[in-house]
């Protein structure tokens, strides 16, 4: 970013940011092409994660090599929701500066197939109106025609698909979700 703004502001020698841009460029791809090529260089490169936490033990090295105190620790826990170390089985530090929690068995949320249930599988709704606009593209997709919207727009009330910020089709169960401009 600092590279391009020279760039864009530099008007006695613009070539100077232009050759620094270009050498970025060049070493990027570069880096890019080694981890690639080798993939043991990407710990070097991109950094490896480190386990913060483990089994009710709080390892103060690693928290130092990510340069992380105690209570910045305990800030990235509360962010995620856990407010109590003791629902914690582990905590990583990725080398994005994101945390992972895996909470411990105890503690995470009820699932259907904890308790034996079978759910019917969710797919991807599929726009039909974005912005008071048809989508007909996308119509076909869902296995649906402009005729039968048409149609579902009246039952639901609405004159006009300019009215509505967007509308979703939820193909496992043939609905369309309306959502209106306030």
């Amino acid at each position: 970013g600092a590279i391009g703004a020279e760039l864009a502001t530099e008007l006695e020698e613009p070539w100077k940011p232009l050759i620094a841009l270009v050498i970025y460029g060049i070493v990027s791809v570069g880096l890019i092409a080694v981890t690639n090529k080798f993939p043991r260089s990407r710990k070097f490169i991109n950094g490896a994660p480190s386990v913060l936490f483990d089994k009710g033990k709080i390892y103060r090295k690693n928290l130092t090599k990510a340069k992380l105190d105690l209570s910045e620790f305990m800030l990235l826990c509360r962010s995620q929701g856990y407010f109590d170390l003791d629902g914690i089985e582990t905590a990583i530090f990725e080398q994005n500066g994101k945390l992972s929690i895996l909470p411990k068995s105890s503690e995470r949320p009820l699932t259907p197939s904890d308790i034996g249930i079978s759910v019917p599988e969710k797919r991807v709704g599929i726009e039909f109106i974005a912005d008071g606009r048809i989508l007909s593209r996308n119509l076909p997709r869902g296995g649906r025609d402009l005729k039968w919207l048409e149609n579902e727009l009246k039952n639901q009330g609405f004159s006009s698909e300019n009215d509505i910020m967007l509308a979703i089709f939820h193909p496992e169960d043939g609905t369309l979700s309306v959502y209106a401009e306030a």
